[in-house]
């Protein structure tokens, strides 16, 4: 570990050690912030945690239960979607890694970029790699839970039948098992997000920093702040 944290600091200038730490830290504030902090229970995903919860307790209503179960296939169709597409990305990027020579070569010629050697390429483009194999990971995961989560729904009883307070834990505990398969989605497509950002470094480590920035300040809005938010908020309390 030592030799390959070694030859990175050799390979990467000063400023892209700074940017590479600055991007790593945004990220890890963000996910806590968002994740962790007090600040989650304002956020887009707090909410449509509690919209879960009230769908699976309305569920128990429901003598058939066809609607849910076309609702979990249809989050799962599209949490599908996002893991095989990144599995698609990480091939791209591997044979990327084959060809850093070539990339070297061929970005060299274009203007306002900063040159990257072929060590360069393959250490920026490991970096994406290790994102889109994180990403990866988390879809897979929400997919499991979202198919545990349907197993759930298809289990839940009647409540005249296994008495109120019984069937109510039940769907609890299947709003739990969806709201962490959202969650482990949204890791995933937040790591998108800061892919792109992680692309900027290719041309310039100062736009690195930059679009680092502008990730954060996108994600913040649309989680924090966005009419979306404002719209599930106004029917919460209904």
């Amino acid at each position: 570990m030592t030799q390959l944290i070694d030859a990175i600091t050799t390979v990467l200038t000063t400023l892209d050690l700074v940017a590479f730490g600055f991007f790593l830290v945004i990220w890890s504030v963000y996910t806590f912030l968002a994740d962790n902090s007090p600040l989650r229970h304002k956020s887009i995903s707090s909410a449509m945690d509690q919209q879960r919860k009230a769908w699976l307790q309305e569920s128990l209503k429901r003598e058939i239960r066809m609607l849910d179960t076309g609702v979990m296939q249809i989050l799962i169709t599209g949490v599908g979607l996002f893991a095989s597409t990144t599995i698609f990305v990480i091939g791209g990027i591997v044979a990327g890694i084959s060809y850093t020579g070539e990339l070297s070569a061929a970005f060299s010629s274009l203007p306002f970029i900063v040159a990257n050697t072929a060590e360069m390429w393959v250490i920026k483009l490991g970096v994406l790699l290790a994102i889109f194999v994180y990403a990866f990971f988390k879809f897979a995961w929400s997919v499991r839970l979202a198919n545990y989560c349907s197993i759930l729904i298809g289990g839940l009883p009647k409540p005249e039948d296994a008495g109120e307070q019984k069937s109510i834990r039940k769907a609890e505990a299947a709003a739990t098992i969806s709201s962490l398969s959202g969650h482990h989605f949204n890791r995933g497509v937040r790591a998108y997000f800061f892919a792109l950002a992680a692309v900027a470094w290719i041309f310039d480590p100062v736009l690195f920093m930059i679009s680092t920035v502008l990730v954060v300040a996108i994600l913040a809005r649309r989680e924090f702040s966005s009419k979306s938010l404002a719209a599930i908020r106004s029917v919460s309390d209904l």
